[in-house]
């Protein structure tokens, strides 16, 4: 008997001629998430195998698997030549000794000799026959045993299948520039569209002095945790204390936010355009703050072309919060580190400002300057 982990993959089966494509992507994020593992990974029939590893790291291989988008489940199992006998001892490994359970056959080989209710049928006897607590409950059992009769002689016995990410393989759907701040809301954002098989690379803003270094390295530590699924290993952070400092000592104060944002997103497109990224991608939720007004928006998509994508626009803040605990962001994401948007912060933060005001309190300033010196000092940190 062999240990392998069965891995599932979800949408890839509805991209016919494609799926080739997507197949190989998948095939090269798998083995880059199980980089420093020994393994093999084996591809049979819309499912992929890991073999050949240590078993005492299979709990860690299915941790990082758990986090490669495109997996739709996986196992761990057993494979055995699919003769009832050898069957039957993987099957005693993985059935439970009591209470109720169902055998459930796919039979891929469908020249083997036994139809998927009679292996079940005959395996079930077994079990009823070696274990007296035990009982068939077909509807809802406490317990499973699945066996997968395969073309090549082989047959695969797990007794549970496990949830994987969902979604598609990163780096099918193009890249995109994340702008990350410290907060809850854009480390979801990214994880959403790395679902759709996007490439998120990062950008942050900082104002040091006026926000420290752990402010920085918080927002670090969120990307490093991000890249788990969506693979980058850098992050660019660009200073924008600059830009504050005119726009507070030029401009009307209650649009210091509002100007900010514009500038943040000319900076984030001659970034995005260098690094060959196809769109912005902000954490933005309509009317969460002032600045995330119909009008705020637009007043920052009105100084780029790429598109900007908002993946939590339409969400409240707890539903975004339930999804930073659920991949593991949350908790870095309160550490108290302000970031730059806490800087030159109003009292009375414009929440439907004019574009024409908006505009024109920005005249007062040197736009292109400022932008500039802020691309020339970007940094790239590695994760």
């Amino acid at each position: 008997m062999e240990k392998v982990i069965i891995i599932r993959y979800a949408e890839i089966h509805l991209k016919g001629k494609n799926r080739g494509y997507f197949e190989r992507v998948f095939s090269v994020n798998l083995e880059r998430a199980l980089k420093g593992i020994r393994h093999e990974l084996h591809r049979t029939s819309g499912r992929y195998l890991v073999a050949g590893y240590p078993e005492e790291r299979e709990e860690e291989i299915m941790e990082r698997i758990s986090c490669v988008f495109g997996v739709h489940s996986y196992s761990s199992a057993l494979v055995v030549p699919s003769d009832m006998e050898h069957v039957y001892e993987a099957v005693k490994t993985v059935a439970p000794t009591c209470g109720t359970f169902k055998v459930d056959t796919h039979r891929a080989d469908k020249k083997y000799p036994l139809t998927s209710m009679q292996i079940n049928a005959e395996i079930g006897g077994r079990l009823l026959s070696d274990f007296k607590s035990l009982k068939v409950d077909v509807h809802e059992p406490q317990s499973h045993v699945f066996i997968d009769v395969r073309e090549n002689g082989t047959a695969l016995v797990f007794g549970k299948f496990i949830d994987g990410a969902g979604g598609m393989p990163v780096g099918t759907s193009g890249k995109g520039l994340l702008l990350i701040s410290g907060g809850i809301d854009s480390p979801v954002a990214g994880y959403m569209l790395a679902k759709r098989g996007m490439t998120v690379e990062y950008l942050h803003f900082h104002s040091y002095p006026y926000t420290n270094e752990q402010a920085k390295e918080k927002v670090v530590e969120l990307a490093r945790e991000l890249s788990r699924y969506a693979g980058t290993m850098k992050i660019a952070t660009a200073s924008v204390t600059h830009i504050q400092e005119e726009i507070h000592a030029k401009c009307a104060p209650e649009l210091n936010v509002t100007l900010l944002r514009r500038f943040m997103f000319r900076i984030a497109e001659r970034v995005a355009r260098k690094q060959g990224d196809k769109c912005l991608i902000t954490g933005e939720s309509l009317g969460q703050v002032a600045s995330q007004t119909i009008e705020g928006i637009t007043s920052s998509n009105a100084v780029v072309t790429l598109p900007v994508l908002r993946p939590l626009i339409g969400f409240d803040k707890n539903e975004i919060i339930v999804r930073a605990k659920k991949i593991g962001t949350y908790d870095t994401s309160v550490l108290p580190f302000e970031d730059c948007c806490t800087v030159f912060l109003p009292d009375f933060p414009a929440i439907k400002p004019k574009l024409s005001f908006i505009e024109e309190e920005e005249s007062k300033l040197d736009v292109e300057g400022l932008v500039e010196e802020a691309v020339a000092g970007l940094e790239q940190i590695a994760l």
